[in-house]
Protein backbone atom coordinates (compact mmCIF):
# COMPACT_ATOMS: atom_id res chain seq x y z
CA UNK A 1 0.00 0.00 0.00
CA UNK A 2 1.14 3.46 -0.89
CA UNK A 3 1.40 6.01 2.13
CA UNK A 4 0.95 9.49 2.36
CA UNK A 5 4.54 10.79 3.26
CA UNK A 6 6.40 14.59 2.17
CA UNK A 7 9.99 15.36 1.83
CA UNK A 8 10.35 15.45 5.18
CA UNK A 9 9.76 12.15 6.06
CA UNK A 10 6.44 13.32 7.86
CA UNK A 11 3.09 10.73 7.05
CA UNK A 12 -0.38 11.81 6.92
CA UNK A 13 -2.85 9.29 8.56
CA UNK A 14 -5.20 12.33 9.27
CA UNK A 15 -7.31 14.25 7.02
CA UNK A 16 -9.39 17.05 7.88
CA UNK A 17 -12.43 17.40 5.29
CA UNK A 18 -14.79 20.79 4.96
CA UNK A 19 -18.34 20.09 3.82
CA UNK A 20 -19.53 23.54 3.66
CA UNK A 21 -18.38 26.91 4.16
CA UNK A 22 -21.69 27.78 5.69
CA UNK A 23 -21.59 28.87 9.62
CA UNK A 24 -24.66 30.25 11.61
CA UNK A 25 -22.24 31.64 14.15
CA UNK A 26 -20.56 35.46 14.02
CA UNK A 27 -17.61 34.17 15.92
CA UNK A 28 -15.51 37.43 16.10
CA UNK A 29 -11.68 35.75 15.12
CA UNK A 30 -13.51 34.08 12.34
CA UNK A 31 -16.84 35.81 10.87
CA UNK A 32 -17.73 38.69 12.88
CA UNK A 33 -20.16 39.95 10.27
CA UNK A 34 -21.59 35.93 9.34
CA UNK A 35 -21.60 33.86 6.62
CA UNK A 36 -21.06 35.62 3.07
CA UNK A 37 -21.24 34.00 0.14
CA UNK A 38 -18.13 34.02 -2.15
CA UNK A 39 -19.29 35.32 -5.42
CA UNK A 40 -15.93 34.57 -6.80
CA UNK A 41 -16.28 30.94 -6.28
CA UNK A 42 -19.89 29.66 -7.48
CA UNK A 43 -18.81 25.89 -7.11
CA UNK A 44 -20.91 23.92 -5.40
CA UNK A 45 -19.70 22.05 -2.64
CA UNK A 46 -18.95 18.41 -2.62
CA UNK A 47 -21.55 15.97 -3.18
CA UNK A 48 -21.90 12.84 -1.52
CA UNK A 49 -20.78 10.55 -4.18
CA UNK A 50 -17.66 12.71 -4.34
CA UNK A 51 -16.89 12.52 -0.54
CA UNK A 52 -17.38 8.60 -0.76
CA UNK A 53 -14.90 8.48 -3.50
CA UNK A 54 -12.76 10.54 -1.70
CA UNK A 55 -12.68 8.95 1.72
CA UNK A 56 -12.39 5.60 -0.41
CA UNK A 57 -9.24 6.76 -1.84
CA UNK A 58 -7.56 8.29 1.04
CA UNK A 59 -8.22 4.84 3.24
CA UNK A 60 -6.73 2.86 0.47
CA UNK A 61 -3.38 5.58 1.10
CA UNK A 62 -3.27 4.92 5.14
CA UNK A 63 -5.37 7.11 5.86
CA UNK A 64 -7.16 5.85 9.39
CA UNK A 65 -8.85 9.35 10.85
CA UNK A 66 -10.91 11.67 8.84
CA UNK A 67 -12.29 14.72 10.72
CA UNK A 68 -15.27 16.46 8.96
CA UNK A 69 -15.41 20.20 9.82
CA UNK A 70 -16.88 23.79 8.13
CA UNK A 71 -18.01 26.45 8.44
CA UNK A 72 -20.71 24.51 10.83
CA UNK A 73 -21.09 21.02 9.43
CA UNK A 74 -24.58 20.38 10.63
CA UNK A 75 -26.32 22.53 8.75
CA UNK A 76 -26.01 20.70 5.42
CA UNK A 77 -29.09 18.92 5.18
CA UNK A 78 -27.47 15.90 4.25
CA UNK A 79 -25.21 15.80 6.90
CA UNK A 80 -26.09 12.20 8.90
CA UNK A 81 -25.90 10.62 4.89
CA UNK A 82 -22.46 11.85 4.90
CA UNK A 83 -21.03 10.25 8.29
CA UNK A 84 -22.91 7.11 7.45
CA UNK A 85 -20.85 6.64 4.17
CA UNK A 86 -17.98 7.44 5.78
CA UNK A 87 -18.52 5.10 8.45
CA UNK A 88 -19.41 2.13 6.38
CA UNK A 89 -18.16 2.76 2.58
CA UNK A 90 -15.00 4.22 2.90
CA UNK A 91 -12.38 2.01 5.49
CA UNK A 92 -11.44 4.57 7.51
CA UNK A 93 -11.46 3.60 11.14
CA UNK A 94 -12.13 6.57 13.19
CA UNK A 95 -14.44 9.83 12.14
CA UNK A 96 -14.97 12.50 14.14
CA UNK A 97 -16.44 15.80 13.56
CA UNK A 98 -16.06 19.57 14.98
CA UNK A 99 -18.89 21.42 15.74
CA UNK A 100 -20.19 25.11 17.31
CA UNK A 101 -22.39 23.16 18.93
CA UNK A 102 -25.49 24.50 17.81
CA UNK A 103 -28.48 22.76 18.97
CA UNK A 104 -26.19 19.77 20.09
CA UNK A 105 -29.05 19.51 22.68
CA UNK A 106 -31.08 17.91 20.42
CA UNK A 107 -28.62 16.36 18.11
CA UNK A 108 -26.77 14.40 20.47
CA UNK A 109 -28.36 10.80 20.24
CA UNK A 110 -28.58 11.18 16.67
CA UNK A 111 -24.46 12.11 16.83
CA UNK A 112 -23.98 8.97 19.15
CA UNK A 113 -26.40 6.79 16.85
CA UNK A 114 -24.41 7.41 13.64
CA UNK A 115 -21.23 5.72 14.53
CA UNK A 116 -18.63 8.77 15.02
CA UNK A 117 -15.60 8.21 17.11
CA UNK A 118 -15.13 11.69 18.32
CA UNK A 119 -16.86 14.97 18.36
CA UNK A 120 -14.90 18.42 18.94
CA UNK A 121 -16.80 21.30 20.11
CA UNK A 122 -15.87 24.82 20.15
CA UNK A 123 -16.59 26.65 22.84
CA UNK A 124 -14.91 29.90 23.80
CA UNK A 125 -15.94 30.74 27.41
CA UNK A 126 -17.96 28.94 29.94
CA UNK A 127 -19.10 32.56 31.26
CA UNK A 128 -22.84 32.71 29.47
CA UNK A 129 -21.78 36.75 28.27
CA UNK A 130 -18.80 36.16 26.92
CA UNK A 131 -19.68 33.17 24.78
CA UNK A 132 -22.88 35.59 23.39
CA UNK A 133 -20.69 38.13 22.80
CA UNK A 134 -17.85 36.11 21.23
CA UNK A 135 -20.35 34.12 18.91
CA UNK A 136 -23.24 36.84 18.67
CA UNK A 137 -25.62 33.38 19.84
CA UNK A 138 -26.66 33.26 23.13
CA UNK A 139 -26.76 29.34 23.09
CA UNK A 140 -24.07 28.26 25.78
CA UNK A 141 -27.00 26.33 27.88
CA UNK A 142 -28.23 24.73 24.67
CA UNK A 143 -24.37 23.13 24.15
CA UNK A 144 -23.71 22.26 27.61
CA UNK A 145 -26.88 20.38 27.46
CA UNK A 146 -25.35 18.25 24.49
CA UNK A 147 -22.52 18.08 26.43
CA UNK A 148 -24.07 16.68 28.87
CA UNK A 149 -26.63 14.17 26.42
CA UNK A 150 -23.95 13.37 24.87
CA UNK A 151 -21.80 11.95 28.11
CA UNK A 152 -25.20 10.69 29.18
CA UNK A 153 -25.57 8.04 26.12
CA UNK A 154 -22.33 7.04 27.30
CA UNK A 155 -20.01 8.78 24.66
CA UNK A 156 -16.54 9.38 25.45
CA UNK A 157 -14.45 11.00 23.02
CA UNK A 158 -14.99 14.47 23.97
CA UNK A 159 -13.26 17.50 23.12
CA UNK A 160 -13.91 21.12 23.76
CA UNK A 161 -11.57 24.04 22.18
CA UNK A 162 -11.51 27.60 23.07
CA UNK A 163 -9.85 30.03 21.09
CA UNK A 164 -7.56 32.38 23.68
CA UNK A 165 -8.41 36.05 23.61
CA UNK A 166 -6.35 38.10 25.59
CA UNK A 167 -8.77 40.17 28.11
CA UNK A 168 -11.76 38.31 27.02
CA UNK A 169 -10.95 34.79 28.17
CA UNK A 170 -7.90 34.61 29.45
CA UNK A 171 -7.50 35.50 33.02
CA UNK A 172 -6.56 32.99 36.04
CA UNK A 173 -10.59 33.37 36.76
CA UNK A 174 -10.98 31.68 32.86
CA UNK A 175 -8.56 28.96 33.73
CA UNK A 176 -10.27 27.81 36.98
CA UNK A 177 -13.61 27.78 35.95
CA UNK A 178 -11.87 25.28 33.12
CA UNK A 179 -10.64 23.30 36.07
CA UNK A 180 -13.25 22.56 37.93
CA UNK A 181 -15.96 21.85 34.94
CA UNK A 182 -12.83 19.10 33.74
CA UNK A 183 -12.62 17.83 36.99
CA UNK A 184 -16.39 16.62 36.95
CA UNK A 185 -15.70 16.41 33.52
CA UNK A 186 -14.48 13.28 31.39
CA UNK A 187 -13.73 16.15 28.31
CA UNK A 188 -10.17 17.09 26.98
CA UNK A 189 -10.04 21.20 26.52
CA UNK A 190 -7.73 22.45 24.41
CA UNK A 191 -7.13 26.52 24.06
CA UNK A 192 -6.14 27.67 20.80
CA UNK A 193 -3.67 30.57 20.12
CA UNK A 194 -5.58 32.81 17.69
CA UNK A 195 -3.62 32.58 14.35
CA UNK A 196 -3.64 35.32 11.79
CA UNK A 197 -5.42 34.89 8.60
CA UNK A 198 -6.29 37.05 5.70
CA UNK A 199 -8.87 39.21 6.91
CA UNK A 200 -8.76 39.56 10.57
CA UNK A 201 -4.92 41.52 11.35
CA UNK A 202 -6.60 44.30 13.84
CA UNK A 203 -8.36 41.72 15.73
CA UNK A 204 -5.04 39.39 15.71
CA UNK A 205 -3.79 42.54 16.76
CA UNK A 206 -5.89 43.36 19.22
CA UNK A 207 -6.62 39.97 21.13
CA UNK A 208 -3.45 37.63 20.07
CA UNK A 209 -1.60 36.61 23.32
CA UNK A 210 0.64 33.53 23.75
CA UNK A 211 -0.40 30.23 24.91
CA UNK A 212 2.68 30.56 27.51
CA UNK A 213 0.42 32.43 29.90
CA UNK A 214 -1.97 28.79 30.12
CA UNK A 215 0.77 26.81 30.30
CA UNK A 216 2.43 28.48 33.13
CA UNK A 217 -1.15 27.87 34.73
CA UNK A 218 -0.66 24.24 34.07
CA UNK A 219 2.93 23.85 35.76
CA UNK A 220 1.94 26.00 38.42
CA UNK A 221 -0.91 23.56 39.09
CA UNK A 222 0.02 20.42 38.92
CA UNK A 223 -0.49 19.10 35.51
CA UNK A 224 1.53 16.47 33.77
CA UNK A 225 2.70 16.64 30.25
CA UNK A 226 1.61 13.60 27.89
CA UNK A 227 2.98 12.36 24.63
CA UNK A 228 0.13 11.49 21.64
CA UNK A 229 -0.60 8.79 19.29
CA UNK A 230 0.14 8.83 15.69
CA UNK A 231 -3.33 10.41 14.22
CA UNK A 232 -3.71 12.86 17.22
CA UNK A 233 -3.74 16.56 16.13
CA UNK A 234 -1.29 18.99 17.65
CA UNK A 235 -2.17 19.62 20.53
CA UNK A 236 0.27 19.07 23.78
CA UNK A 237 -1.77 17.43 26.18
CA UNK A 238 -1.04 17.46 30.37
CA UNK A 239 -2.94 15.32 32.90
CA UNK A 240 -3.34 15.75 36.50
CA UNK A 241 -4.96 12.33 38.56
CA UNK A 242 -7.48 14.23 40.65
CA UNK A 243 -9.14 15.05 37.41
CA UNK A 244 -11.66 13.14 35.30
CA UNK A 245 -10.93 15.72 32.27
CA UNK A 246 -7.40 16.74 30.37
CA UNK A 247 -6.19 20.26 29.27
CA UNK A 248 -4.07 20.86 26.42
CA UNK A 249 -2.56 24.05 23.98
CA UNK A 250 -2.52 24.47 20.41
CA UNK A 251 0.17 26.66 19.88
CA UNK A 252 0.58 27.44 16.10
CA UNK A 253 3.07 29.66 16.70
CA UNK A 254 6.05 27.84 18.89
CA UNK A 255 8.89 26.21 17.94
CA UNK A 256 9.16 23.55 15.73
CA UNK A 257 4.84 23.06 15.45
CA UNK A 258 5.12 21.83 12.34
CA UNK A 259 7.78 18.80 12.81
CA UNK A 260 4.56 16.79 13.92
CA UNK A 261 2.48 17.43 11.04
CA UNK A 262 0.28 14.63 10.21
CA UNK A 263 -2.84 16.15 8.53
CA UNK A 264 -4.02 16.94 5.04
CA UNK A 265 -7.29 19.23 4.07
CA UNK A 266 -9.70 19.15 1.60
CA UNK A 267 -11.53 21.67 1.61
CA UNK A 268 -15.77 21.96 0.77
CA UNK A 269 -15.39 22.38 -3.10
CA UNK A 270 -12.72 19.76 -3.53
CA UNK A 271 -9.13 21.43 -3.19
CA UNK A 272 -6.64 19.70 -1.47
CA UNK A 273 -4.67 21.87 0.55
CA UNK A 274 -1.22 20.53 1.84
CA UNK A 275 -1.44 22.98 4.96
CA UNK A 276 -3.97 25.52 6.68
CA UNK A 277 -1.88 28.42 5.73
CA UNK A 278 -0.13 27.39 2.46
CA UNK A 279 -0.98 28.35 -1.14
CA UNK A 280 0.35 25.06 -2.74
CA UNK A 281 -2.98 22.49 -3.23
CA UNK A 282 -4.62 21.31 -6.14
CA UNK A 283 -8.57 20.70 -6.64
CA UNK A 284 -9.19 17.25 -7.40
CA UNK A 285 -13.06 16.79 -8.52
CA UNK A 286 -12.13 15.88 -11.96
CA UNK A 287 -11.29 12.39 -10.47
CA UNK A 288 -14.32 11.77 -8.63
CA UNK A 289 -17.00 11.48 -10.96
CA UNK A 290 -16.38 7.92 -11.81
CA UNK A 291 -15.45 5.15 -9.08
CA UNK A 292 -13.01 3.99 -11.98
CA UNK A 293 -11.15 6.87 -11.56
CA UNK A 294 -9.41 5.70 -8.50
CA UNK A 295 -5.75 4.81 -9.07
CA UNK A 296 -5.78 8.34 -11.06
CA UNK A 297 -7.06 9.82 -7.87
CA UNK A 298 -4.43 8.53 -5.70
CA UNK A 299 -1.00 8.87 -8.12
CA UNK A 300 -2.34 12.81 -8.03
CA UNK A 301 -2.46 13.20 -4.09
CA UNK A 302 0.85 11.16 -3.77
CA UNK A 303 2.34 13.56 -6.64
CA UNK A 304 1.03 16.43 -4.39
CA UNK A 305 3.05 15.85 -0.99
CA UNK A 306 6.40 17.04 -2.73
CA UNK A 307 5.02 20.60 -2.62
CA UNK A 308 4.22 20.77 0.88
CA UNK A 309 6.57 22.58 3.05
CA UNK A 310 8.34 22.16 5.86
CA UNK A 311 6.58 24.45 8.10
CA UNK A 312 3.51 27.21 7.58
CA UNK A 313 5.65 30.39 8.48
CA UNK A 314 3.00 31.62 10.33
CA UNK A 315 5.98 33.53 12.39
CA UNK A 316 6.56 35.52 9.88
CA UNK A 317 3.19 36.88 8.85
CA UNK A 318 2.31 34.44 5.77
CA UNK A 319 -1.38 33.46 5.90
CA UNK A 320 -1.23 32.21 2.66
CA UNK A 321 -4.81 32.03 0.80
CA UNK A 322 -6.47 31.18 4.26
CA UNK A 323 -8.98 34.20 4.21
CA UNK A 324 -10.74 33.28 7.07
CA UNK A 325 -11.06 29.89 9.04
CA UNK A 326 -14.32 28.55 7.91
CA UNK A 327 -12.64 28.14 4.25
CA UNK A 328 -10.92 25.51 5.37
CA UNK A 329 -12.08 24.12 8.23
CA UNK A 330 -9.58 25.67 10.89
Amino acid sequence: MNILKDRFGRTFPYIRMSITDVCNFKCGYCLPNGYQVDKSDNRKFLHLDEIRRLSKCFSLLGVNKIRITGGEPTVRKDFFDIIKVLKFDSGIENIAITTNGYHLDQKAELLVKSGLTGINISMDSLNQETFKNITGHDRLPEILRGIKNLQDAGFENIKINAVLLNGINSSEKDFDQWSKFIEKNKVDFRYIELMRTGDNLEYFKKYHISSKKFKKYLNENGWIYQTFGKDSGPSLNYINPKFKGKFGIIAPYSKDFCKSCNRLRITSRGDLRLCLFGNTGINLRHLLKEDSQIDELKNLILKQMQFKKESHYLELGDTGSTKNLSKTGG
